[in-house]
């Protein structure tokens, strides 16, 4: 019997599935880092039971991207804890939703401030006396008289302290009964977290979460607790551990160079910059630096200008001719003086804020943030500097584009960490792209549906191409493609590789095609929900409808199409990058890095993960049926048609225009 069988949750294995277990339980008791590419129904989150198995008194941390992604983990856990009761579980979603304070501004900065006055006065009061802060007249005084558009006092944190004499006569705070009873709660009866602010009461959420994770067996986290730097090191140290006292496992993982890429990027457009202009005014003659910063301010504003002579929509300019522009006929001999200055006042700016309860960022900050991304990417190629051409103004960028140096510092420094995904296809090109030449263990999980339940066809006459999309016949055969497979029952989905391409297209056909209703995928993702929602309803309600969407877009990732909500995908093209020289700069900056290979790791790759992904949401079970089309003649090609699962290269039925509405019938 394998250790692991303890924590398994269930009667019986899936295909596949124990072996699976075996090789996580054999890398974290090596400790190693370890990716596995598994498909959808395969049972992968049930790994967790290795990683329990091997934990030796340490913690394990679950990273996930979506609630959807928490949700599956929980009810996961929930039946582990069936058979291992003792198990306690914690998780910590963001203080952005969670915080229950009123006022404008950044949360964290928000909660820094509010914490460090109240605990002032909390200690303050104690060694007058008041040990329990919840009772003190003057305490709760301060608190009703506070201003909740502008708060300096959190009540909640203050519910969830009180002080205790210590043995030299000095009092101490400590976490009230109130928070160890609800924390208590959390760990042990799993409070679901749409439900945790009611449940929190007159206490903080967020503390709750934290205080539960320092005794949890298993913590559960949203990808930027681990991923953003400040925030992970600010979590381990608040709940006392070390990196190295984890067993890691980061789900839907071929999104983690996304995600680093977003953190590790800045970007600066003339709106701050009107603003870092009145902030600097508002400050002038009152504090040395202002006079040279607005100097250096006027050349960066001249700088943009002369952007916009350009035609380019996205393009590179030269970090180090930035900076001369900068600095020249300025008091600065460099731009680190000039960013010296800008901390500095960014300094003074922050505190007299604090003061007058004001959380925001100031424009300054940001500006002193982008340059100082801007001075240290000089030099480092994984980082492009780009200006980017829109209706609304000039926009600079400091870009990562290499998020392996992050990702390796995160993986190698745990004491194992294990990467799970359904759509790491080429498992070894991602982790080429992830680790480059680093030890790393890799499983691939055979597709176990049944083969009888799904149609697989791949035009050969069809392509999005930029050479080709004003080919009037090329454009004919899509739009046939689209009525053919509109013929299938139940409801459909089309993803394209563009927004353009998507509502030039859709424009082409009625609101409602072979008796389903059109949707289309707006491009603000506040209108995209609802629409989605009334699509999902349709077969409940014996209707069926036609979703336009696009590859990589709100209505192609982390969504589960389970049963009838979705019958067939059909993805119109190849989702590439446009081709431009900045694209052409990361390609040799991967070709430097991994030689031929390097343009397929950073270009293609990417394209064929978001085709997989659109395709996915079809068969999210071995119930399901459905059709998948893959649109584009390109996929037919030896280096992406190698590059696709090896059940969709077995399966794949090559068609034409004229053939495509027979074989959708007898389907």
């Amino acid at each position: 019997m394998d250790a692991f069988d303890t924590y398994f949750p269930y009667d019986e294995y899936r295909p596949h599935q124990h072996e699976m277990l075996q090789f996580v339980a054999k890398c974290a008791h090596e400790g190693c880092i370890a990716m596995i590419d598994a498909p959808t129904g395969s049972g992968k989150s049930s790994v967790i039971a290795s990683l329990l198995a091997e934990r030796r008194d340490r913690k394990v941390l679950v990273a996930v991207r979506t609630k959807s992604q928490l949700a599956i983990f929980m009810r996961e856990l929930s039946l582990i804890r069936k058979k291992q009761p003792q198990l306690k579980i914690a998780y910590l979603v963001g203080k952005a939703g969670m915080c229950p304070l009123g006022g404008e501004g950044d949360v964290y900065r928000k909660c820094e401030s509010v914490k460090a006055f109240s605990t002032s006065l909390m200690q303050d009061r104690a060694e007058k006396g008041a040990l329990i802060p919840t009772k003190d007249s003057f305490i709760l005084q301060q608190i009703r008289r506070m201003d909740k558009d502008h708060p300096h006092i959190c009540p909640y944190f203050i519910h969830s302290r009180n002080f205790v004499q210590g043995e030299n006569g000095q009092v101490k705070m400590v976490p009230s009964y109130a928070l160890q009873s609800k924390s208590n709660i959390i760990i042990t009866k799993m409070v679901p977290p749409e439900i945790l602010g009611e449940f929190s009461q007159r206490l903080c959420p967020y503390e709750i979460m934290m205080f539960a994770a320092r005794s949890a067996d298993v913590i559960l986290c949203n990808y930027h607790h681990l991923f953003d730097t400040t925030i992970r090191e600010q979590l381990y140290l608040s709940i006392g551990i070390e990196p190295s006292d984890v067993l890691l496992l980061v789900d839907e993982a071929h999104n983690c160079g996304e995600v680093i890429q977003s953190i590790e990027t800045i970007t600066l457009d003339e709106r701050d910059l009107e603003q870092v202009s009145r902030e600097l005014s508002a400050l002038h003659r009152r504090y040395k630096g202002v006079e040279a910063v607005q100097h250096v301010l006027r050349r960066l504003t001249e700088f943009i200008d002369g952007l916009k002579k350009s035609t380019e929509p996205e393009d590179w300019f030269d970090p180090e001719i930035f900076n001369r522009m900068l600095i020249r006929s300025s008091l600065y001999k460099d731009l680190d003086m000039m960013i010296d200055d800008l901390f500095s006042i960014s300094d003074i700016l922050r505190e007299r804020n604090q003061k007058s309860r004001e959380y925001r960022e100031t424009a300054i900050e940001h500006l002193t943030k982008f340059l100082f991304r801007l001075n240290e990417s000089i030099g480092n190629s994984a980082y492009l500097t780009i200006f980017q051409n829109r209706v609304e103004g000039i926009i600079l960028e400091v870009r990562n584009i290499d998020p392996s140096v992050g990702l390796q510092e995160i993986c190698g420094s745990h004491a194992c960490t294990i990467l799970i995904s359904g759509s790491f296809t080429p498992l070894k090109g991602f982790c080429r792209y992830f680790f480059g030449d680093r030890s790393v263990e890799i499983l691939t999980v055979p597709n176990s549906f049944p083969k009888q339940n799904r149609l697989i066809l791949c035009s050969n006459d069809i392509t999005t191409s930029f050479s080709m999309r004003q080919d009037k016949e090329n454009n004919s055969k899509i739009e046939k493609y689209i009525r053919s497979f509109t013929k299938l029952p139940g409801n459909l989905a089309i993803y394209f590789p563009s927004y353009q391409l998507l509502e030039c297209f859709a424009a082409r056909f009625p609101e409602n095609i072979n008796k389903k209703k059109k949707f289309i995928e707006p491009r603000d993702a506040l209108d995209a929900g609802t629409a989605l929602a009334q699509f999902l309803t349709l077969p409940n309600e014996g209707k069926s409808g036609l979703l336009f969407a696009v590859c990589g877009g709100k209505w192609s990732e982390g969504l589960d199409y389970r049963g009838e909500m979705l019958s067939g995908a059909m993805v119109i093209g190849l989702p590439l990058a446009p081709y431009n020289r900045v694209r052409k700069m990361i390609i040799d900056y991967f070709c430097r890095k991994f030689g031929k290979e390097g343009e397929f790791i950073s270009y293609t790759l990417p394209a064929i993960n978001r085709v997989l992904q659109a395709l996915g949401r079809v068969l999210r079970s071995p119930s399901d049926r459905g059709v998948l089309i893959l649109g584009e003649k390109r996929c037919l090609e030896p280096n992406i048609r190698t590059a696709l699962p090896s059940w969709i290269q077995e399966e794949m039925i090559e068609c034409n225009f004229t053939n495509i509405s027979t074989l959708v019938e007898q389907w």
